[in-house]
């Protein structure tokens, strides 16, 4: 599979299934190769795979990411192979470990050891059964990475790494530790909004779920040399800045090549809007189409 320079995610929980569809199909007209659909508490993202593929004809559907602890790794794999059958291979399969929070306070399951578990779940996923007519090729599997070790996994075990929440360094950083051959698909925020008090509201507005509530994402900030006042008070205006990337047209795409030039495969954009809306902004969605 060629997963394609520029895809879109997006969390579309908001919209109604009839809706998503519209919207994977307009992504698709504008030449984007990608939606990234996630797991969080809302639609499961097998299923809703499974409708947007049957309503799209070239764009690829990829999860960003499906929840490890939400099936076992032999449902998974059926999965993603069932998916990858069903749209003649059109299908990226994105997991990943989520967060304690969402894993043991929501879900009830014990968080520990999520790169040891990690580790086993690919090997059993490998090994599963699995006796139905399989795809022509198998689904791509990326991990949600972050951390060194995890990404040393998606380069060695995977076929590379789904990063979120993460500025051009990171991206440097995986692609240093995992090679050159596994891919990086490096998510991006972005607000298509010149006015700065206008446009970090927005992107506070989208930021405060994951720093500082989610650790994951605040140690690897702490990691690229962020700091508490960075955190304090809806974050400052560096990290806002560094995490969404806001303005013209032009100037965001200026942090989408800097993602290809730090070692991305393929990035893919969140159009928020800076009123705070849940809704993707249809006027970045058209401004940021591939040229």
């Amino acid at each position: 599979m060629e997963i394609g320079k520029l895809g879109v995610w997006f969390f579309l929980d908001p919209l109604t299934a009839a809706e998503t569809a519209d919207f994977a199909q307009k992504v698709e007209r504008l030449g984007y190769s990608a939606l990234w659909i996630p797991e969080a508490v809302g639609r499961e993202p097998f299923a809703h795979a499974a409708y947007l593929l049957s309503k799209t004809q070239r764009l690829i559907v990829a999860t960003g990411i499906a929840n490890i602890w939400a099936r076992d790794a032999f449902t998974m794999s059926a999965g993603a192979k069932t998916l990858a059958e069903l749209s003649d291979g059109r299908f990226v399969l994105g997991i990943g470990v989520s967060h304690e929070p969402l894993v043991a306070k929501l879900r009830g399951h014990e968080y520990k050891k999520p790169y040891s578990y990690m580790r086993e779940y690919l090997s059993k996923m490998k090994s599963a059964l699995y006796k139905a007519v399989p795809p022509k090729t198998d689904p791509p599997i990326l991990l949600a990475a972050l951390h060194p070790k995890m990404l040393q996994l998606a380069g060695t075990e995977a076929s590379g790494t789904h990063t979120y929440f993460v500025p051009p360094e990171h991206t440097a950083k995986a692609r240093a530790l995992i090679g050159d051959k596994p891919w990086i698909c490096a998510a991006q925020a972005v607000i298509l909004e010149t006015d700065a008090e206008k446009a970090r509201a927005g992107a506070r507005q989208y930021m405060k779920t994951y720093v500082p509530r989610l650790p994951n994402y605040k140690r690897n900030l702490e990691n690229l040399g962020y700091t508490e006042e960075d955190f304090a008070n809806g974050c400052s205006d560096r990290l806002v800045d560094a995490i969404v990337a806001w303005g013209t047209a032009d100037k965001i795409r200026e942090r989408i090549e800097a993602h290809y030039r730090a070692g991305a495969t393929h990035v893919c954009i969140l159009p928020l809007r800076a009123d705070g809306s849940p809704l993707p902004d249809h006027r970045a969605l058209e401004a940021l189409a591939p040229r």
